[in-house]
């Protein structure tokens, strides 16, 4: 990298206005972030095209791979936390280092974790929540999401990385490139070669590859970055206490993410796939609503990264309330416009089951009613990991679809039947957003703090 690219990238990094700087860096996570929600979704609609059975299948391969990017998120932000504090702190030499150790860790791990997959497939189908006749469905696609997990892991990471050396373009260009090239695969592999659900898994496998080798290009290629090299990978027990400390939040959302997906699914079980199916559709609905609001926070963590490692607390209180108002501004305009279409957003999925639409709508309009409450719990979640607090960051993450979601998935079905199952998760986001006022507030008085001692002589 050269250094007065990297001298210029610094003083824009610790001195632009955050205002200008956090939304310049978002306009590409954002982007990033939606194209992944619109393949996700994607994904959803041409599928559903073949059954209820096969719309529920969706559902259930989600969990599996919101598990395999709880482990990318979790090395990805680890390692580029530290990457954007070591160079903040002007240290490009180790920052080097976490780059390498973070990327073939994820190498390493995304290979074992496929091939456990692939040989315990039907085994993981069916804990998952499969029911015996979405089970065929779900084995078809989940295949190659095994197939493809070292490359969808070291994608995430990179782009992490990436995004953390305050490079968030260039990891536009390959997670869009992979999700646009996705959303045109589907339909031919699904419908033009017959492959049915193993159509749109295969689809999503080649996206992942796809992406993984623009974003390696990217990483080695250009200038700016810190390239990732083998000599360089010199992992000890401390960089991955620090990496698993500062990701483990990631770990605690995406993994909790995943069993409350199972748990989701094995308790709507009962109540027929197509209860299964429209919990799945509400799902990549909110998920995509949710990611312009995650993409606008991803700008806002290389900002917390560097200052904090330069040690302007100030600048990282005022770039946090920033992102919080913005956000719950945006979700106000995008719920208003939510609930006045949710009957047709479900119908555009499954519009001959009369069943799946009936239960969409309604879980999708609970859940539409806590939506403004997402921009200070993402946010706080952000700020929290970032600034370095990794252990209330990870009771946060954990708290909106685990500390808060399982005991409630637990009791209101059995209290209120299918209605308790559908406000299950708008109930839990509502204690979630307690919790995190209780732990950010703690935070920014210990930043308060923090920035009165520094400033004594």
């Amino acid at each position: 990298m050269k250094a007065q690219d990297r001298a210029s990238r610094n003083e824009r990094m610790l001195h632009e206005p955050v205002e200008t700087l956090i939304s310049r860096l978002a306009v590409p996570t954002i982007i990033s972030m939606l194209i992944t929600a619109v393949y996700n979704m994607a994904d959803t609609y041409f599928v559903s095209q073949i059954s209820t059975s096969a719309s529920g299948a969706v559902g259930i391969v989600f969990s599996a791979m919101t598990l395999i990017q709880a482990f990318s998120f979790t090395i990805g932000i680890g390692t580029g936390n530290h990457v954007s504090r070591l160079l903040g702190a002007g240290d490009t030499e180790r920052a080097k280092q976490y780059v390498a150790v973070g990327w073939f860790t994820g190498l390493i791990f995304g290979t074992l974790l496929g091939l456990f997959g692939l040989l315990n497939l039907r085994g993981i189908i069916m804990t998952l929540g499969a029911t015996e006749t979405i089970a065929p469905y779900a084995m078809d696609y989940a295949r190659y999401i095994f197939i493809a997990a070292p490359f969808m892991m070291c994608s995430f990471i990179m782009n992490n990385m990436l995004r953390f050396q305050g490079l968030a373009a260039y990891a536009m260009v390959g997670i869009t490139t992979g999700g646009i090239l996705n959303m045109l695969l589907d339909p031919l592999f699904i419908f033009g070669l017959g492959m049915g659900t193993g159509g749109a898994g295969l689809a999503t496998g080649l996206s992942q590859l796809t992406s993984f080798l623009i974003l390696f290009g990217m990483s080695n290629l250009k200038k700016d970055t810190i390239s990732i090299r083998f000599r360089n990978f010199k992992p000890s027990l401390e960089i991955y206490s620090k990496i698993l400390y500062t990701g483990s939040p990631s770990l605690a959302r995406q993994g909790v993410t995943s069993i409350a997906t199972v748990m989701l699914n094995r308790t709507a079980g009962p109540y027929g796939d197509a209860a299964i199916a429209a919990l799945s559709i509400v799902s990549r609905y909110t998920m995509f609503i949710n990611s312009v609001i995650v993409g606008f926070g991803q700008g806002f963590q290389p900002v917390c990264g560097f200052n904090m490692g330069a040690k302007q607390y100030g600048r990282v209180r005022k770039a946090f309330y920033f992102c919080v108002k913005v956000s719950t501004i945006i979700l106000l305009v995008l719920f208003a416009i939510s609930m006045i279409f949710s009957g047709k957003i479900i119908g555009v999925f499954r519009k001959d089951d009369m069943d799946v639409i009936t239960m969409g709508t309604f879980a999708l309009r609970a859940q539409l009613l806590t939506m403004p409450l997402w921009g200070f719990y993402v946010m706080s979640n952000m700020f929290s990991q970032t600034a370095g607090y990794g252990l209330r960051a990870s009771i946060i993450s954990a708290a909106r679809q685990g500390i808060c979601f399982i005991p409630l998935v637990l009791i209101l079905p059995k209290l209120f039947g299918l209605n308790g199952l559908l406000v299950t998760q708008p109930a839990a986001d509502v204690l979630a957003f307690i919790l995190s006022i209780v732990l950010v507030a703690g935070i920014l008085r210990q930043l308060d703090e923090q920035a009165g001692s520094d400033s004594k002589p």
